[in-house]
């Protein structure tokens, strides 16, 4: 109809929201959850996501020495998991800047890092679609359990692959699409008819653990996210799916 423009939308689980409510809707599912976040990851998965953040950061292979400090920054990594684990792996030789729009979530991540003593880790405020660093500013790029949330997913690739080096590598572990028949079935189950159950009862909150399940759902599958990614500029693209799919790591490089 002319004289009207088309509104941008974009996923909220499995409702289609315009593209700029979606961000506050995250925002706040993400205030709600924040100081049990940790503790709900190691409910629902069993402790696994402490394996996938291990496996992740070991893809990573941060160097332990090198002429400069090895530059990270860790998107939508708020509560300082993979941060630490980069920190640790690398003998403080990597300096991570974790970015997470939510100023509750990096709360976290700072009373964590201050009760570990772990120094040399900056949190920073800031949006996946719109970073705050000059163009080539790191060697690594990271998001864990984020990417999904970001209204405009495109935009946070191409911002990834702006603020990297020539060289620099980005590393994204996310939820995907499980290929094991069988346990396809089983794992649809669990995630819709338990997980918003512990969410109710861990981290008092049902209804943003089910947007969080819905979310998983909506993701791209393994290749068509590895085709947004070379879309975006990557080369040497690639994945590799942990326990059967339920998560994957995907890899890029800057050329």
């Amino acid at each position: 109809m002319t004289g009207q423009t088309e509104r941008s939308t974009a996923s909220f689980g499995f409702r289609d929201v315009d593209v700029a409510e979606k961000q506050e809707m995250v925002d706040a599912v993400f205030h709600n959850v924040a100081r049990r976040y940790d503790l709900m990851n190691d409910v629902m998965s069993g402790g696994m996501h402490r394996l996938w953040k291990d496996a992740f950061v070991s893809r990573l292979a941060p160097p332990r020495k090198g002429p400069r400090p090895f530059r990270v920054i860790d998107v939508a990594g708020g509560t300082g998991d993979i941060a630490f684990r980069i920190h640790e792996r690398s003998g403080g030789h990597a300096v991570p800047t974790v970015v997470d729009i939510n100023a509750s979530m990096l709360a976290v991540g700072r009373e964590r890092a201050d009760k570990r003593g772990i120094a040399g880790i900056d949190f920073v405020e800031g949006n996946a679609e719109a970073l705050p660093f000059p163009d080539q500013s790191f060697d690594a790029y990271t998001i864990a359990f984020g990417i999904r949330n970001v209204p405009r997913i495109d935009q946070a690739l191409s911002e990834a692959f702006r603020v990297l080096r020539p060289g620099g590598r980005f590393l994204c572990l996310e939820f995907s699409a499980v290929d094991l028949p069988g346990l396809d079935k089983a794992y649809d189950l669990f995630s819709f008819k338990v997980i918003p159950l512990m969410g109710k009862v861990v981290a008092r909150d049902e209804e943003s653990y089910r947007y969080l399940v819905e979310s998983i759902r909506r993701f791209p599958n393994q290749e068509r996210f590895a085709q947004m990614i070379r879309d975006a500029g990557f080369a040497r693209v690639g994945f590799t799916n942990l326990t059967a799919g339920v998560a994957a790591i995907h890899v890029g490089v800057k050329i």
